[in-house]
């Protein structure tokens, strides 16, 4: 089987040619342009970053992606689907405003910003995973499986559940509205803490399974009726509402790659991740910690699977950086991904993806 090829420009920049330039440059020679983008929706999958993080991904790399995509006659616009957990990016007004606060605009991009499961996270498309182990039907955020051509730009760094994001994090995990981010994280139903419940009654309207009874000014879920959508966490004002999260780290890893699957299936995709301010955990924290090694440079490719693993080998051939988490834990696995999330096994996803037909671990790099 032909390996698949990535690309790779290191941050090193001249006179001549500063980083978004090196960039483009990538992106092209990797050969974006052999998708037909004439009069097609774009979708760039990215992470604008939980609000107090600081190693997300400047919105500057964004707009060299769209402004490519623009040239080659395409439609492009930005976009995540909402989170599972409280936050800054819990629905699409709060995201929005994250976005905004962390630079990300159509003034600094040069396109727009859509949220791609909707205003509380429920606006989503059942997509069938054919041969799915563990997913039958992906749940998709609408505004994403509406487009014609699917991007990715992934900011790669350590992750605390799956050892580390990258492109099949970026697109399974990502692109999973509210319910399909519990049915990756969790083998149960939610729960409702009856602390923080105050009985309002939003989650019993919004559930349409009759699954919620209001007793005592408490809310309780009867989990025999329960289906799991997950619209009862989007709508609860006092976050009363909590996700099982009581899955397995390796099933966990199989169902981003089976939900990866659903978001790629049979349309054109090109993946871009920049190896730089490498965090041991995601961007998701409202805070990031010393990066576990120094930048490495930008990779690019048609192969997602090809693409993670290329990160990861030059991620585990870094220095680690002194007074990181990575140099606290100490080097005893000959991986940093492990050395720092030592509970989790990041190849389970991408043998998985190999074996689902996402892509290939084998790879030919070629630096640029």
């Amino acid at each position: 089987m032909e390996k698949s090829k990535v690309y790779f420009t290191s941050m090193k920049t001249t006179s001549k040619e500063n980083l978004l330039q090196k960039l483009r440059r990538l992106i092209k020679t990797a050969g974006i342009s052999e998708i037909d983008f004439e009069k097609k929706y774009a979708a760039i999958k990215i992470h604008f970053g939980e609000p107090g993080n600081l190693a997300f991904l400047r919105p500057n790399f964004a707009k060299v992606t769209a402004d490519i995509v623009k040239e080659l006659g395409g439609k492009p616009f930005l976009t995540d689907c909402n989170t599972l957990y409280v936050g800054g990016r819990k629905n699409a007004i709060d995201h929005m405003d994250s976005a905004y606060e962390n630079g990300y605009s159509p003034f600094s991009t040069g396109c727009q910003i859509i949220i791609g499961d909707g205003l509380k996270g429920t606006d989503e498309v059942l997509v069938p995973v054919v041969g799915g182990e563990y997913v039958k039907e992906a749940k998709i955020g609408h505004a994403i499986m509406d487009a014609d051509v699917f991007i990715t730009m992934n900011h790669f760094k350590g992750h605390e559940l799956t050892g580390f994001g990258g492109a099949l994090k970026n697109i399974g995990m990502g692109c999973g509205s509210r319910a399909g981010k519990m049915e990756m994280h969790s083998s149960g139903k939610p729960n409702i803490s009856q602390d923080k419940c105050v009985g309002c009654g939003m989650c019993a309207k919004t559930c349409a399974h009759s699954a919620i009874t209001i007793t005592d000014k408490k809310a309780s879920i009867n989990h025999d009726k329960c289906v799991g959508c997950g619209r009862c966490i989007g709508v609860c004002p006092m976050d009363a509402v909590k996700a099982a999260s009581d899955e397995s780290n390796d099933i966990l890893n199989k169902k981003i790659a089976e939900y990866s699957w659903a978001v790629l299936n049979g349309r054109p995709n090109f993946h871009i991740s920049l190896v730089i301010d490498v965090s041991p955990y995601c961007d998701c924290h409202p805070e990031n910690d010393v990066p576990i090694v120094p930048d490495v440079g930008m990779f690019a490719s048609f192969d997602p699977v090809a693409l993670d693993v290329a990160c990861a080998d030059a991620v585990n051939k870094q220095p680690v950086i002194k007074g990181s988490l990575l140099d606290a834990h100490g080097c005893k696995h000959n991986d940093h991904f492990t050395d720092v999330s030592p509970e989790t096994d990041w190849k389970v996803a991408i043998d998985y993806a190999v074996k689902i037909g996402l892509g290939s671990k084998e790879y030919e790099l070629i630096t640029i």
